[in-house]
């Protein structure tokens, strides 16, 4: 078995794409629109299934917001420099919400960003991502 997405529910289409692509630094794989059933699908990843899983970006038209619910934590990333990747996605317009630094009681290096429909994503330091894809 292997992971191949996570499902996002996202008000505002272009916009997560936008913040995943431009801000997370990840591309837009394929995206598809169902008519009959008022929905579309956006892909974004940093490579395609089945290799790297990939987030699946679902606008229902017409529904702007969802709750997020407690059971939901957040999305991680690898970055070889945690500091270096905020430093980008907040010149890039996006939200920082807990600075890079060492994790309580520990030593590896997190951050955490805050997509525009409020899901959380973490970075995490991992300098060996250096020569991949992704957050430099």
């Amino acid at each position: 078995m292997r992971l191949l997405h996570t499902m996002l529910r996202v008000g505002n289409l272009q916009r997560s794409i936008d913040f995943y692509t431009q801000v997370m630094g990840m591309k837009l794989l394929r995206t598809s629109e169902n008519p009959e059933y008022k929905y579309s699908l956006a892909f974004v990843g940093y490579g395609n299934n089945p290799e790297h899983a990939e987030l699946e970006l679902t606008f229902n038209w017409g529904i702007e917001s969802y709750e997020m619910g407690t059971a939901y934590g957040h999305i991680a990333l690898g970055v070889p420099d945690a500091y270096a990747a905020c430093e980008k996605i907040k010149a890039s317009g996006g939200k920082v919400t807990r600075e890079a630094g060492p994790v309580k009681g520990g030593t590896t290096v997190i951050a955490f960003v805050t997509d525009p429909d409020g899901y959380k994503v973490e970075l995490i330091q991992r300098p060996e991502y250096a020569a991949g894809q992704g957050l430099r």
